[in-house]
C-alpha cells in the first residue's frame, strides 16, 4: 500500500502535468486562432468588395443577425460599425421570427451570422428577408449551406478547425467572423473619410472620449 507521502507527490505530479498539458493547449489555441485569421486576408477578393461597396452606398442600417456565439460576436460588429460611422444595429434571429423582423425595411442590408450556415433560426429569417427582396450579406464557414444559397453575398469565414482540444466550442470561427467583420468596418472607415472628429462625436464618454476630447481642444 502506498503511504499518504507517495499518494501526495503522486496527485502532485498529476496537477503538473495537467498544467503542462493545459498551457499547451492554450498555446495551441492562440496558434489555431492566428492561422485562421490570417487565412482571411487571402479571401478579401471580388466578393468583399462587391460587399463593401453594397453596405457603403446603403440608404438605410445595416442590420447584423445571429443567434448564440454568432449572435454574440454579431452584437460586437454591429458595434464596432456603428462607432465608426456606418448605421448599423444588431436583431436577435430568434426575436427576428416573433416581429423583430419588422423593424428592417427595404432601404436596409441584413449580415447574418452562421458558421455551419444551417442555424434554423438565421436561415428562416434570410427566407423571409429574399421573400421581402432586402439583400442578405451571409457570413459563414459553408459557402454551399442554406444560408449561403439564400443570400445575396457570401463572406466565407471558414475554419480549419476550431481551437479547443475537442474541437467542438466556437472559438476560431467566432474569431475568424470578428475579423471579418472589423476588416469590414475598417474598409468602411476609408471608403467614407471617417475622421478622429467623427469618432469624437460618437464616443464622448470614457477614457477614449477623454482623450479625444483633449485632442480636440
Amino acid at each position: 500500500m502506498p503511504n499518504r507521502a507517495s499518494a501526495h507527490r503522486t496527485a502532485d505530479e498529476l496537477s503538473r502535468d495537467l498544467v503542462a498539458r493545459g498551457l499547451q493547449a492554450a498555446r495551441d489555441a492562440i496558434e489555431t486562432e492566428a492561422a485562421a485569421v490570417s487565412a482571411l486576408a487571402d479571401r478579401l477578393d471580388g466578393v468583399f468588395l462587391e460587399v463593401l461597396t453594397a453596405v457603403a452606398r446603403c440608404e438605410g442600417h445595416l442590420v447584423v443577425t445571429g443567434l448564440g456565439k454568432s449572435g454574440l460576436v454579431g452584437r460586437k460588429i454591429a458595434a464596432t460599425l456603428a462607432s465608426t460611422g456606418t448605421p448599423a444595429t444588431f436583431i436577435h434571429s430568434g426575436d427576428a421570427l416573433h416581429g423583430d423582423s419588422g423593424a428592417v425595411t427595404t432601404r436596409d442590408l441584413v449580415l447574418a451570422l452562421s458558421a455551419s450556415g444551417e442555424t434554423a433560426e438565421v436561415c428562416e429569417f434570410a427566407r423571409m428577408l429574399r421573400d421581402r427582396q432586402i439583400p442578405v450579406i451571409a457570413m459563414t464557414g459553408r459557402e454551399e449551406s442554406t444560408l449561403a444559397q439564400l443570400a445575396t453575398y457570401t463572406l466565407d469565414t471558414m475554419v480549419l478547425r476550431e481551437a479547443d482540444p475537442l474541437n467542438l466550442a466556437p472559438t476560431a470561427s467566432t474569431t475568424a467572423s470578428l475579423a471579418m467583420g472589423d476588416a469590414l468596418a475598417c474598409a468602411l472607415v476609408v471608403l467614407r473619410e471617417f475622421s478622429h472628429h467623427d469618432f469624437a462625436q460618437f464616443h464622448p464618454s470614457g477614457a477614449l472620449g477623454k482623450r479625444l476630447s483633449e485632442d480636440q481642444a
